[in-house]
């Protein structure tokens, strides 16, 4: 990150930081240590805590006085929010996204690598390529900003995620939803779809709130 600004390297270092907890290598309430990370990325504290500050924004970090900087582990009102927003933005897309888009043939490898996860058994691969379908559809908007917003987005649901710890659970009944959504969308359109992925959201919804609900997380 040499020859950047502080603001500059800030942003590039929080978006790395971001990265991480999609793939899951920074966990739910994991502390974060400004000594190591600092060292790990070559860059100064000053950039680090300006990294921090973005990602606190973001609600993927929370600082604790006393404790210092941890991941943040999502509450029950994390979830209703995000999965409000989720309705929004991508049923709002798909309603009104053409099926000639070039989006929609990385829906479709994203699907197809959900399928070769789930013969491996790799759950965790299941998880990154729902992702990787949803963060597809949205592009279908061609709008930079609101595929930001997804990102965001889904960096905190992956953390709901983790938070429960069992990928089968979460994604496994959605590997077909996924394809039978863009099979809708390929055959009767966008508005059809998107009413079909509505229903397939509350019911992830409510999958990811039941689990919450068993584990006492309020």
């Amino acid at each position: 990150m040499e020859g950047a600004t502080g603001g500059e390297a800030g942003g590039t270092l929080a978006r790395l930081l971001s990265a991480r907890i999609v793939a899951g290598e920074l966990r739910p309430g994991q502390r974060l240590s400004e000594a190591a990370l600092a060292q790990s990325f070559n860059v100064s504290r000053n950039t680090l805590r300006e990294a921090f500050r973005v990602l606190a924004e973001q609600g993927l970090l929370e600082h604790v006085p006393h404790r210092g900087v941890s991941v943040t582990s999502p509450r029950v009102a994390d979830v209703l929010d995000i999965y409000r927003v989720r309705r929004h933005v991508e049923t709002g897309v798909l309603a009104r996204a053409d099926v000639s888009h070039p989006a929609v043939e990385r829906m479709r490898s994203a699907v197809d690598a959900a399928d070769v996860a789930v013969a491996k058994g790799d759950w965790v691969a299941v998880g990154t390529a729902n992702m990787a379908f949803h963060e597809a559809l949205v592009s279908l908007a061609d709008s930079p900003r609101l595929l930001r917003l997804y990102r965001q987005l889904a960096a905190e649901l992956r953390l709901a995620f983790l938070l429960i710890g069992d990928p089968q659970t979460l994604h496994g009944r959605f590997v077909a939803r996924n394809r039978s959504v863009l099979d809708t969308f390929a055959a009767d359109g966008g508005t059809a779809a998107a009413r079909e992925l509505e229903e397939y959201l509350t019911e992830s919804e409510r999958t990811v709130l039941g689990a919450f609900s068993r584990l006492g997380v309020g």
